[in-house]
C-alpha cells in the first residue's frame, strides 16, 4: 500500500515542514559527499548506545559530539529510498499537526518526538554499538498526533490489485493503527540488541507524540501565532479530489461537489478527480473554467448511471467556493 495524501485539508502552507524535509535533503547531501569517510561521519552524528554505556567507547567522543547526536541522528538517512519514505509520511501527516499546533510549536514538538524516540531506543538497546540515524522517530510522534487530532480522517492509499491499480481510502485510525501493530510486532520478534529498523524507536516517537500533543495543546496561543496564521493561509484547493456522487432517486444523474478558491473559481483550476460511486471508481482530468461562482454546476456528460435501457446518465459537479 502506497499512501498518496490524506483528507483533511491544511488551512495555512506547512513552511516548518517543509523546511524540516529541506533540511533532511541537504543532509542527505552531506552524506553522499563524505566519500570513504561516511562510517565515521555516521558513528559521529548517528545515535549509538554504546557510546553512553560503555566507558571504553565513550572515551573517544566529546562531551559535545555525545550530546548533538541526539538531534544530529534525526536528520541522518541509510540510503535514497529511506530517505524519501521518511519524507513522503511527514509530508502527508505533518501539515496537518503543524496546522493544528501553529509553525513554532510544531518545530519543538517535532524535535522533541525525536529526541524522545532516541531515548527509548538507547533504553531497549542500552549496549547496541550499531548506529541508529532516521527520521523515522520523530515522524512517528507526527503520525501518533495525527491520529489523535484526525481519527475519522481517510488516506488516499493507491493499492496494487494483481496488475491494476486502485485508489481506495482508508480510515485513518485504521492505516495509522495497523502501522502502529505492525512496529509492535516486529520489535517483539527481533533478537536483543540486533541491528536493522529500529522499531522501539517508532513506538517511542507514536506513543510520545501523543503525550507531547496533550501538552502542547495545554500552552496559550500568542498574537504571533495569529499573524503568522494570516500570512501562510492557503489560497488554494488539493489538485486531488475524491468525489462521491449520489443519485436522486431512481435516475441516471450523478451529483457531487467540487470544491474551489475564490482565486480558482476566478481564474479557472486543473483538478485530478477521483470519482468513488459504490464499487466503482474513477479518475479523471477536470477543468474548472474560469468565472464560477457559488453553485455553478459542471456537467460531465455520460458519467452518470447507466439505465436498463443503456442509457448513460450524467454527472453534475456543483461548484464549492473555500473562503
Amino acid at each position: 500500500m502506497i499512501p498518496i495524501r490524506d483528507t483533511i485539508r491544511s488551512e495555512t502552507y506547512p513552511i516548518v515542514n517543509s523546511l524540516i524535509i529541506a533540511v533532511n535533503v541537504v543532509v542527505f547531501l552531506a552524506e553522499l559527499s563524505q566519500g570513504q569517510e561516511i562510517n565515521k561521519f555516521i558513528y559521529t552524528y548517528g545515535l549509538v548506545p554504546a557510546r553512553y554505556t560503555v566507558p571504553q567507547i565513550s572515551a573517544y567522543f566529546t562531551s559535545s559530539q555525545q550530546v548533538i547526536s541526539f538531534l544530529t541522528f534525526m536528520f541522518l538517512h541509510g540510503g535514497l529510498l529511506h530517505l524519501l519514505g521518511n519524507m513522503w509520511s511527514l509530508y502527508i501527516f505533518g501539515d496537518n499537526v503543524e496546522d493544528r499546533l501553529g509553525h513554532l510549536r510544531y518545530l519543538g514538538f517535532y524535535l522533541l518526538c525525536g529526541l524522545a524516540s532516541g531515548v527509548s531506543h538507547l533504553a531497549i538497546n542500552r549496549y547496541s554499538e550499531m548506529p541508529t540515524i532516521g527520521a523515522s522517530g520523530a515522524i512517528a510522534g507526527v503520525m501518533g498526533a495525527y491520529l489523535v487530532l484526525y481519527p475519522r480522517a481517510k488516506v488516499l492509499t493507491l493499492v496494487p490489485i494483481f496488475f491494476f491499480f486502485q485508489f481506495i481510502e482508508i480510515p485513518a485510525f485504521f492505516f495509522l493503527g495497523l502501522w502502529f501493530l505492525l512496529q509492535f510486532l516486529s520489535a517483539a520478534a527481533a533478537p536483543a540488541h540486533a541491528g536493522g529498523i529500529a522499531w522501539w524507536a517508532h513506538i517511542g516517537g507514536f506513543i510520545f507524540g501523543i503525550i507531547f500533543l496533550k501538552l502542547f495543546e495545554t500552552l496559550p496561543e500568542t498574537g504571533a501565532r495569529k499573524k503568522f496564521h494570516a500570512l501562510t493561509k492557503k489560497r488554494s484547493t488539493p489538485r486531488l479530489q475524491v468525489i462521491r456522487p449520489a443519485a436522486v432517486g431512481d435516475g441516471a444523474d450523478l451529483y457531487g461537489v467540487v470544491s474551489v478558491t475564490e482565486h480558482e473559481a476566478l481564474f479557472g483550476a486543473h483538478k485530478l478527480v477521483n470519482i468513488a460511486h459504490g464499487l466503482k471508481k474513477r479518475t479523471f482530468f477536470l477543468t474548472v473554467p474560469p468565472g464560477m461562482s457559488e453553485g455553478s454546476t459542471l456537467r460531465l456528460k455520460g458519467l452518470g448511471r447507466q439505465t436498463a435501457e443503456g442509457i448513460r446518465g450524467n454527472l453534475y459537479l456543483k461548484v464549492q467556493i473555500r473562503g
